[in-house]
This record gives C-alpha cells, structure tokens and sequence, in this order.
C-alpha cells in the first residue's frame, strides 16, 4: 500500500454498462446489465481492489471506467474533467494517462510481435519519441520489470508465465500512465509467481506514483495490496471500506460470505472456525432478482429485501454498505 492523497483522481458517476441480448432476427430482446448505476472513487497513489464472484461485472466496469468499453449511462471523470463522452484525439489523451494490465499474460501478447514490437507499439502510436529513444526507452522498461535488455529480441512464446506478464505490465507502462486498471493480473500465474508480481506492482506504485483499480479473487492478496477494497455483487457495489476495516468488520452477509470462504492454513483453526455457505447459484444477469440482489440466497432476508432495493449508505467514517440489516 502506498501514501495516497485526498485528491480524487478517477470518479464514477452512477455508471452503466448493458449488454444487449439479441433474438434469432436480431430484434433486442433482453439486455445484461453488467456495471448498474455504481458510483464511486478512486484517490490519487492509492489501490483499490474490487472483489466479487465470477461473472459479477469486476472486469466490465473497470473497462468502462478506463473507456475501453463505451458506458450505457453515467459519467466518469478524470481529475475533475468529465470523460464520458469524448471522442478521437480529445478522448486519447486521456487514454494514454489510463492503462490496462490484462489477466491471461498468454493471450494478452501478440505472437507474431518480438517483446520490442510489443512495447514499442503504444509509444509509436503517441509519435513523439525518436527510434534511439524509444530504443532507450524499452531497455529501461524491460529493467523496471526484471528483465534482461536482450530479451526485447525475443518472442512471447518463449517466456514463462510470469515472465509474459512483466512484459504486459511493460507495455502498459510505455506511455507514462496515472492510473492502471489490473484486471485480475496474478490469477493466471503459479502461485510462486503471483508473490513476486505484486511486490513489483507495489515497488511500481511507489516509484512511478501510479493508482490502481485491482480486480481479483484472491481475498488474502486483496487485502495485501489494497488500500480500500468494493465488493461487487451482480452489478451493483454492496460494501466499500478501508482494507483492514473490512476484514476484520464485514457488515453485508455477502461480504461475510466471501471472508470466510478465504483458506486457513492451520487445521485446527480452520475446524473451530464457522464458515458462511452462499446458498444457490449466482442469477442469471437477465433475470435479476428484485430488491437486494442477494436476497435469493442471503440467510437473513426478509420480506422487504425482496421489495426494496437498498441503497448505499455510509455506516461509519468510510465505510459503506447497502443492506437493509
């Protein structure tokens, strides 16, 4: 974790992103609402992590936030300059400030594109380097990573899981960025691995003076890197917090839920403990339950969860949570 400021650097607005779902004659029918009406911000230097099930929207709202998707509804903002709407050269300035760092380091790299290629693509797009400076530029890139000067010769098959990521998270920082969005960047590596690379996410953080939207399933590694974290439940933010405060103080029974789910290493510690199954599967994203989302499969529902939806609502300083208990 780092020194983060009070400075609001990303902001969401009641942020929509729907899908729609199209009929055999192509007449739109249903439409998945992956990303609906969150609002929330990110400060300056810090990390926020986004945790939730699979298939909850973690993934499509970070690439709305970063305008890698076009947003159904809402605003988004970057230092205070509404972004929502801008288009061409006005919107690729912003671009070149936001950064992705993808979850599959194998698919994520071109094949066909040596590791010089592959990183000097979005400098070359910017046009304001020189062929030695770019030159320079990969080399120390390549360093700041871990790896070798010589490996920008070199093609993406030839590395290793990790190594494949290093490179990706080279690239994402070709152009300078303010704000990355890691879409889930260690769950496709060997556990040994996944350590290593978030030590370096973290040195980078406190070198280049980055803010990150970090999006994975691992509560534990969450917990490590994260300043504060959101749980998201399909579609919708159901608790925000400050890192500590929200594992050792969860207030919505989802958010519970997912905590103790996390593995404990010690078997007598992990017998005594009381583990909170989520009963049922996740709804289909067509057929979104009335009300709270969760009251299908929350323990503690009641008559009016399946009626009114909660709102957001500050509970104590910085902590919120949409729950009617």
């Amino acid at each position: 974790m780092t020194n983060k400021s009070e400075e609001i650097l990303v902001e969401a607005k009641e942020l929509q992103k729907y899908f729609p779902v199209k009929s055999f004659l192509g007449k739109t029918k249903k439409e998945v609402r992956a990303v609906d009406k969150i609002s929330l911000s990110i400060k300056k230097g810090e990390t926020f992590g986004l945790v939730g099930e699979s298939g909850c929207g973690k993934s499509t709202f970070g690439r709305t936030l970063i305008r890698m998707y076009e947003p159904t509804g809402g605003s988004i903002f970057y230092h205070g300059m509404d972004i929502t709407k801008l288009k061409g050269k006005e919107l690729n300035t912003y671009r070149k400030k936001m950064q992705i760092i993808f979850q599959d380091p194998y698919s994520a790299l071109d094949p066909h594109h040596n590791v010089r290629e592959i990183i000097s693509e979005p400098m070359a797009l910017e046009g304001k380097l020189s062929s030695s400076e770019m030159e320079d530029r990969i080399v120390s890139l390549l360093k700041t990573v871990g790896m070798k000067p010589d490996d920008m010769e070199k093609y993406a098959y030839e590395f290793s899981g990790g190594q494949r990521q290093r490179i990706g998270i080279a690239r994402a920082l070709a152009v300078q960025p303010e704000f990355v969005l890691c879409d889930e960047p260690i769950s496709a590596l060997d556990v040994s691995i996944q350590a290593q690379v978030v030590n370096m996410l973290e040195d980078l953080q406190q070198e280049l003076g980055l803010t990150y939207l970090f999006v994975a399933h691992d509560l534990s590694m969450v917990r490590h890197i994260s300043d504060r974290i959101g749980v998201m439940y399909l579609g919708k933010i159901v608790e925000i917090s400050e890192s500590d405060e929200l594992y050792d103080n969860p207030l919505h029974p989802y958010t519970k839920a997912l905590l103790s789910a996390i593995p404990i290493a010690d078997p007598k510690t992990a017998r005594l403990s009381k583990r909170q199954i989520i009963e049922g599967d996740l709804p289909s994203p067509l057929n979104i339950p009335t009300g709270c989302r969760f009251h299908t499969r929350c323990p503690y529902a009641k008559p009016e969860c399946s009626i009114t939806e909660p709102e957001l609502k500050e509970v104590s300083k910085g902590h919120f949570v949409a729950c009617h208990l």
